[in-house]
């Protein structure tokens, strides 16, 4: 099977990470995956040219170019599916590829639309949604938010959790030096992310339990504002700014509990990617971070809003041995169970298949 995979970009993030493993899992299934980009090829999208995909960026900054360029090329390349990732991409390709004689179109929104929304944006989305075979949320939050939004047909809107590679354990001397416990951030460094709340509720854990260290494993335009704050604080010997890294297993496997402080958010790979080692872990009561952690049973959620209420989280997991042991092993079954990147590959596929066009195509 053909697959164009159509990424806003390539730069390290949850979705192009995400898209980056589904396509090395598709190809040794004997699937041929390609990657179009709308703007820059990034990081991620210049590893895989070196494993040999095919990944063309830059594809067309405004829609009327994008959508010439996109028809163009999927009446060249004759896919067999062509997969959507996040609005953007959707609204510059989803006519392009209808129009291409596509057989599968499916889109999948990686994130909540979170309040305020932006009322055109969303107009076009419905409008490109129409072309779309599937509308694919990525948890029950974000599916629940498509419908809430209606800015797709309810018959087309159906869930297929994210699904992840398992993080490689490393040796302890791979490892970053550690202290008495530690947690750690994997993310965009971006306001969504709320790491003020993180930095404000590690300070008064901090004062309790001398010892702490937080990593923070990330880059963006956040982060010189989130080191000056960590100094304003007085904890920034105990917090570290380890900046973008393409090779995370040490940070996971050198870590003690995975932490998240997000005002809004889907499903982070990050936290499967916690979850796949047995990290137990402490998110905000957001989307599908908090959906995925109860059914797991594999940490604490709290408020966005409550820094003392994070601090305490932080404490009883730190002082609890027995309690981070269980949400350790709960948390790797329900990886293998349920977030694997195979199961959520083949759930994808199912949908791929399960097209009029593409129901037909296999006909013939």
């Amino acid at each position: 099977m053909k697959i164009v995979h159509v990424v806003d970009s390539m730069d390290v993030g949850g979705a192009e990470t995400l898209v980056s493993q589904m396509c090395r899992l598709q190809r040794d299934q004997g699937h041929n995956p390609s990657i179009l980009a709308v703007a820059n090829l990034g990081p991620l999208g210049e590893k895989l040219r070196d494993e040999g995909f095919t990944v063309q960026p830059d594809i067309g900054r405004h829609l009327s170019d994008s959508a010439r360029n996109f028809f163009r090329i999927f009446k060249e390349l004759k896919p067999d599916v062509v997969h959507l990732h996040n609005p953007t991409p959707t609204i510059y390709a989803s006519t392009a590829a209808r129009m291409a004689g596509v057989p599968s179109i499916v889109s999948t929104r990686h994130s909540l639309a979170a309040p305020p929304h932006n009322a055109i944006a969303e107009l076009k989305y419905a409008f490109a949604a129409l072309f779309c075979d599937w509308i694919v949320g990525i948890c029950d939050a974000t599916t629940e938010n498509l419908r809430k939004m209606r800015t797709a047909p309810a018959r087309k809107i159906t869930r297929v959790y994210n699904g992840a590679v398992p993080v490689t354990r490393v040796e302890k001397r791979q490892r970053p030096f550690d202290g008495v416990f530690t947690l750690v951030f994997v993310g965009r460094l971006a306001a969504v992310k709320n790491h003020p709340l993180l930095l404000t509720a590690f300070r008064e854990a901090l004062s309790s339990m001398p010892g702490l260290q937080l990593w923070i494993v990330g880059d963006g335009a956040e982060r010189k504002a989130l080191e000056s704050l960590a100094r304003e604080l007085g904890i920034s010997t105990a917090v570290t700014f380890w900046g973008q890294q393409l090779d995370v297993a040490p940070y996971f496997c050198g870590a003690d509990a995975f932490i998240m402080s997000s005002k809004s958010e889907g499903l982070p790979i990050s936290l499967l990617q916690a979850f796949s080692v047995g990290l137990p872990v402490i998110v905000t009561d957001v989307g599908g971070m908090a959906e995925v952690v109860q059914l797991a049973n594999a940490g604490f959620t709290v408020s966005p809003t409550d820094p003392a209420e994070m601090a305490s989280a932080i404490l009883r997991l730190a002082g609890n041995h027995a309690e981070r042991e269980q949400f350790s092993k709960n948390a790797e079954t329900a990886f293998h169970s349920l977030f694997s990147l195979e199961t959520m590959a083949e759930a994808y596929m199912n949908l791929y298949r399960n097209t009029v066009r593409a129901r037909r195509a296999a006909k013939r």
